[in-house]
């Protein structure tokens, strides 16, 4: 065949058109199909972003159990009064309603990343052709000696908000006067670095006002902890002799407990309390280790795009992905979700995707008035989401400046759930 001018523009034409044109979709439905399993601060901004971006291009499906979602950040402040816990639940009638979301409330128990589909626990199947993960925390198993899932009501968690919240403030308001609260710190890697010890100054600041000789004892199984100068100086200042830190090298790392007898074991001495907060070692929540997408306990993933090292087609957000340098926080996961929803619109519809670029902020408050804060940016590299620069709250603040970094995250959280949720 002879091939004119005419003829070869056409043919780089379409060639061009080729690479940058959304791929075929296997069962020639009309629209890509996108399956959202785990609907808070990754899922859901993931969600709407997609949807909001693509106009309708993209067909959304949001799978979370719970109707009302509750926030794990800013659930200690629930624990400390300054909070309702009205303040920190949210639904998805909005992402329903204004953004096309089809928003199902159920578990998601099977993926089959062959087929391409998620199966629900009430039996039906969703078809994808992209499927996004963000199913936050499980626990490791027999993770703390003698604690369980089995023992949260006596020995609550209380790191997935909701009930268990409501439990363990019922629990600290009922300790008798002088008792003794204990909680048991996670090991790294874990869901908001700071928020153990911005949940024992929130305890703190409650029992300073009901219960001032109560005691506080922390376990912790690490050397160091997440704004640890700033959280001991605000110990000091607010709560003196009134919490006991136990790291690694007196013996917090080897740590019992039997929620029977109510006691915790600390290298081999035996303490009774009244409360014990067992918050056990973490990972990526069950159904992205039921699609294979993790090492064990983290999902692996490419900081580019969110997708994982096991599929390019399925993408971990948030807490459950283990991608670098990002702590594991609301933040983070929001962050993570518009890099992820850019670049699955781009896959899908053949919109222009952008650089991957991330920031995180996490704020802690100590007692009234008294915030604090850590955070960075990040970029994707070939190996991981890497830390560019960072910064921190600094010891020694003014009273002024604490107030402004708490008035500071309370206008983040109404931002970022007004992005989640619409």
């Amino acid at each position: 065949m002879k091939l004119n001018r005419r003829a070869f523009l056409g043919t780089g034409a379409a060639a061009a058109a080729a690479i940058h044109a959304p791929a075929v979709l296997a069962d020639g439905h009309d629209k890509p199909r996108v399956v959202v399993i785990g609907g808070g601060a990754g899922g859901a901004t993931a969600a709407r972003y997609i949807a909001k971006d693509s106009k309708g291009a993209v067909n959304v499906t949001l799978v979370e159990p719970s109707r009302v979602y509750f926030t794990c950040f800013f659930s200690n402040l629930y624990l400390g009064g300054f909070k309702e816990l009205d303040d920190i639940g949210h639904t998805y009638g909005t992402l329903a309603a204004k953004y096309g979301i089809n928003v199902v409330h159920d578990w998601a128990v099977d993926v089959d990343r062959d087929a391409k589909t998620v199966t629900l626990a009430g039996g039906a199947q969703l078809p994808y052709d992209k499927l996004i993960l963000s199913p936050g925390i499980d626990f490791v198993d027999g993770a703390v000696e003698g604690w369980s899932v089995a023992a949260q009501n006596a020995m609550p968690h209380a790191y997935k908000a909701g009930s268990q919240s409501e439990l363990l403030k019922a629990q600290i308001a009922a300790m008798p006067q002088g008792g003794t609260f204990a909680m048991v710190a996670p090991p790294n890697p874990f869901r908001c670095p700071p928020g153990p010890y911005e949940r024992v100054s929130m305890v703190a600041h409650v029992l300073k006002n009901t219960n001032p000789t109560a005691k506080i004892i922390v376990a912790d199984p690490k050397p160091k902890f997440s704004k640890m100068s700033l959280f001991q100086e605000g110990w000091a200042n607010h709560y003196e002799g009134m919490i006991d830190w136990i790291g690694e090298d007196f013996g917090g790392a080897n740590v019992s407990v039997d929620p029977d007898a109510m006691t915790l074991t600390i290298d081999g001495e035996e303490t009774a309390v009244d409360v014990c907060n067992v918050i056990p070692a973490m990972k990526a929540g069950r159904i992205a280790e039921i699609a294979g997408v993790t090492d064990g306990n983290w999902a692996p993933v490419n900081g580019a795009d969110m997708s994982t090292k096991a599929d390019g087609d399925v993408y971990v957000l948030g807490d459950a992905c283990q991608q670098g340098d990002m702590p594991k926080s609301g933040y983070s996961a929001n962050s993570q979700a518009k890099v992820c929803a850019n670049a699955v619109r781009g896959a899908l519809t053949g919109s222009k995707v952008f650089p991957a670029k991330f920031s995180n902020t996490c704020w802690s408050l100590i007692g009234t008035d008294d915030g604090v804060k850590v955070g960075a940016t990040y970029e994707a590299t070939d190996e991981k989401i890497a830390k560019v620069d960072g910064f921190i709250s600094q010891t020694g603040e003014s009273g002024d400046l604490r107030k402004a970094t708490f008035e500071e995250s309370e206008g983040w959280y109404a931002g970022i759930t007004s992005d989640m949720f619409g």
